[in-house]
């Protein structure tokens, strides 16, 4: 009972990321085609979603462009400044 329950948690995370990739970041008229381009690309994806995430955010992409309207704020974000 755990087991399947774990597994529809983490297929429920996975489709909600792989949702917010396509929908969002447009994942699949990417030109990133060659070498590991693809995976680095979400990797970065992936790891982008999962900050905004973390801090609480429901709405990725209005969070995007937020964070992209000064240069600061996603190093605030990382607690980096």
């Amino acid at each position: 009972m755990h087991l399947a329950d774990w597994i529809r948690g983490h297929c429920s995370i996975e489709n909600k990321t792989r949702w917010v990739r396509d929908v969002t970041y447009d994942e699949y008229r990417s030109q990133i085609r060659t070498g590991t381009g693809p995976q680095v690309m979400a990797a970065i994806r992936n790891a982008a979603i999962g900050v905004l995430r973390l801090a609480g955010v429901t709405n990725i992409s209005a969070a995007n462009r937020h964070h992209g309207r000064e240069v600061n704020r996603p190093l605030a974000l990382l607690g980096i400044t």
